[in-house]
């Protein structure tokens, strides 16, 4: 639930009652209080006064009231008081937040079927009844984009993409787990990959100067123009985050369509890779490249396999270039200045390094 909503109909109440009131969540957050915040040790007495079926109950000078939601806590309201009247101030404060609740719950039902659908819980058949009787549109340019930072599970980045996006009938903040946040957004017209990726760079920094977080990184499904397609573009956002993770390290914003070959890789058996790897170098040949080695590869690699423009930015002479090239040449069997022969190297060390990465994981 949005804090910031809950906090000001909390004010509102003690505004009314003269007194400090505040509600509960089942986990035990206080998601929205008009006084300090409650002690851990008071909200535990709290949840296992509410879990032993206490409907109300007085406990270190406020009066709480619980909800119940088929046999278990949906939520908790407390005001400041242990008297009749502080009873009576509950009881009130239980039968509008749970009308509120109600309310709140009902309007963010699109969110709610966004998220089962982004996680496969809705049948793909359903998905255009199930939209259309939530009056979503069907027809209209969307895009997902994945948002993980350290404290992505922190309600203050969820908050930050909310106030971000506040239109809640076209723009979708979905908290996936402690770790992503889906940001579904809807465009007006068909826009290019630039335009993604402006806006997730936005996001980004945006998290970053207001959540104190030191990185963030998004990866970008396709724009797609029907509603059917959201998963498919989310599906492809979270290969563009681990794609990244292996490829594209450096980057904090990875876009579905930019991974090339990367996604290709990715997906292949790792028995295959190796056999690729055994078939292309010989044996060790990969460890008998250094750093200065791999670094003039990537420098040769980034100018298009330009010699001259290679030893001017490695600031060598043209002959010491020549030289290492012969040498990754003595080494792999491979002559990076011959196009085919560069290809099937480039491809190669990013296999080398899919295996790597996935090694660790194992």
């Amino acid at each position: 639930m949005n804090t910031r909503y809950f906090q000001q109909i909390t004010r509102q109440f003690k505004d009314a009652m003269g007194r400090d009131v505040g509600i509960i969540l089942d986990s035990g957050t206080v998601i929205s209080s008009t006084d300090s915040i409650i002690s851990d040790a008071d909200l535990e007495c709290v949840l296992n006064f509410a879990n032993d079926n206490l409907d109300t109950f007085s406990y270190n000078g406020y009066t709480y009231r619980s909800v119940q939601d088929m046999g278990r806590v949906d939520f908790i309201v407390f005001v400041r008081g242990d008297d009749a009247m502080s009873r009576s101030f509950a009881e009130i404060l239980k039968i509008n937040f749970t009308s509120i609740k109600a309310l709140y719950d009902d309007k963010y039902n699109h969110i709610n079927f966004i998220k089962n659908f982004l996680l496969d819980n809705v049948l793909p058949g359903d998905v255009l009844a199930k939209a259309a009787e939530l009056h979503l549109p069907i027809d209209v340019y969307r895009a997902v984009f994945l948002i993980r930072s350290e404290n992505t599970g922190d309600f203050s980045v969820l908050e930050i993409l909310e106030n971000m996006f506040p239109n809640k009938n076209s723009d979708y903040v979905v908290n996936i787990d402690g770790t992503d946040i889906a940001l579904v957004k809807e465009f007006d017209g068909e826009v290019d990959l630039k335009t993604l990726q402006n806006l997730a760079t936005q996001i980004a920094d945006t998290i970053t100067s207001e959540a104190l977080v030191k990185k963030v990184n998004i990866g970008i499904g396709t724009l797609i123009s029907n509603i059917k397609e959201i998963a498919t573009s989310y599906k492809e956002a979270q290969v563009a985050l681990e794609v990244g993770k292996v490829f594209e390290d450096e980057k904090h914003i990875v876009s579905y369509e930019d991974l090339g070959i990367g996604r290709l890789i990715y997906q292949l058996p790792t028995t295959v890779c190796q056999l690729f790897l055994s078939e292309v170098f010989k044996k060790g040949s990969i460890s008998e490249l250094d750093g200065e080695i791999i670094e003039t590869i990537k420098k040769f690699f980034e100018n298009n396999l330009n010699v001259s423009e290679t030893s001017r930015q490695l600031y060598v002479h043209r002959n010491t270039l020549v030289y290492r090239l012969d040498k990754i040449q003595k080494i792999t069997g491979l002559d990076l200045r011959i196009f085919d022969e560069a290809i099937i190297f480039k491809v190669a060390m990013m296999v080398n390094k899919y295996l790597k990465t996935t090694s660790l994981k194992i």
